[in-house]
């Protein structure tokens, strides 16, 4: 099908749908509930399409006045100069009407769980897991979204050997979904002192965050244990059974959850992470095929692949999967300033879907 005839069959369907939505009572609920949900993702694409339409009209005229000779010298110049701000607009308006007719990923809207675990480095990849942990929050209240932290494994030093927390707000997953991988870090530890620059590095994994009605969970596949709560190096910090550990006997994932004092509120925080966990491992698994004939993508999704380095001697932040390095370390760690990064990510996704369209 041409891009024209896809683009007039979006507006007959948008128009039907209208119709029908006049009549409610014809429609009954379930089903008024769903027209109005797709004519209202819909609308947007068809305004943008109007738009595309008017400006390829407006191209056409003002070539019609270019190219007549018995228009006068004002006018033609007048035709001249609109027709070039239009044809440099023209692509800009056509490029971004065919970001709006991608498929949606269904999780974008979704709220998400972040989890930050400490990886080869010892007690310095503990340290870089923290402030990762923090840059994210820091990043959450920039754009007004609820930071809930879920559970934090510290290592008694300052650093996190692991750390969740569950994030709130409008197009979280659709942000973040990009940060999921092996995040290393090279600067020189507080302890060092020669002044020996070290490497280490910390995953970072985020999961749209699943409702029950996305990903069914059988009671009878799931064990599940309590244990009494235990802080560094063993310490106990709860006299009572109040930590679950959680395990999807199908799949093998396992999720332990302690902060709580309330073994019950542990339980709700464990299968909350539990069904991401899981929602995440089937969405991955119906994208692999998709993705390995794609012609490009922004990473792999695999939390095993490196895809940032933060040089701090240097002031540098270099994302591996766009080449993009910026000389402003303390303003994207202390301060959470993603959106430079997370925008060019978002670009260079859109770009490759777009290929893969076409």
């Amino acid at each position: 099908m041409s891009f024209e005839k896809k683009l007039q069959e979006l507006i007959v369907k948008h128009s039907e749908m209208e119709r029908k939505m006049g009549d409610p009572a014809a429609l009954g609920g379930k089903e008024f509930a769903r027209v109005s949900k797709e004519y209202s993702d819909l609308t947007p694409i068809v305004d943008n399409i109007h738009e595309f339409d008017r400006a390829k009209r407006s191209v056409a005229e003002a070539e019609a006045i270019v190219a007549d000779p018995a228009m006068d010298k004002d006018m033609k110049e007048m035709a001249e100069e609109e027709l070039r701000e239009l044809k440099k607009k023209l692509p800009e308006i056509e490029q971004m009407l065919k970001v709006s007719l991608l498929p949606k990923d269904e999780a974008d809207e979704k709220n998400a769980i972040l989890e930050v675990r400490a990886g080869t480095g010892g007690e310095e990849a503990a340290l870089f897991a923290a402030v990762l942990f923090r840059m994210y929050q820091k990043y959450a209240e920039n754009h007004g979204w609820k930071f809930e932290i879920m559970s934090i494994y510290d290592t008694g030093l300052g650093g996190y050997k692991e750390a969740s927390a569950e994030i709130t707000g409008k197009g979280v997953f659709a942000r973040l979904k990009f940060e999921s991988g092996v995040h290393r870090v090279q600067r020189v530890p507080e302890t060092e002192s020669s002044g020996r620059v070290h490497t280490s590095a910390a995953t970072v994994a985020v999961l749209p965050e699943a409702e029950e009605v996305d990903i069914k969970i059988e009671d009878k596949d799931l064990r599940i244990d309590v244990f009494r709560s235990s802080g560094p190096g063993g310490q106990s910090v709860n006299t009572t059974d109040s930590a679950v550990r959680i395990t999807h006997i199908p799949t093998g994932v396992v999720v332990s959850m302690q902060d709580e004092k309330s073994q019950h509120k542990n339980k709700a925080k464990a299968m909350k992470v539990l069904r991401s966990r899981i929602y995440e491992a089937e969405r991955a698994a119906k994208d692999a095929k998709r993705a390995a004939t794609r012609k490009g993508q922004v990473g792999s999704g695999d939390r095993s692949e490196r895809i940032r380095t933060y040089n701090f001697p240097q002031s540098r932040v270099t994302d591996h999967r766009i080449n993009m390095t910026l000389y402003k370390i303390d303003a994207i760690v202390n301060e959470g300033e993603l959106d430079e990064i997370i925008e060019a990510l978002v670009s260079e996704d859109e770009a490759a879907r777009l290929s893969e369209s076409l």
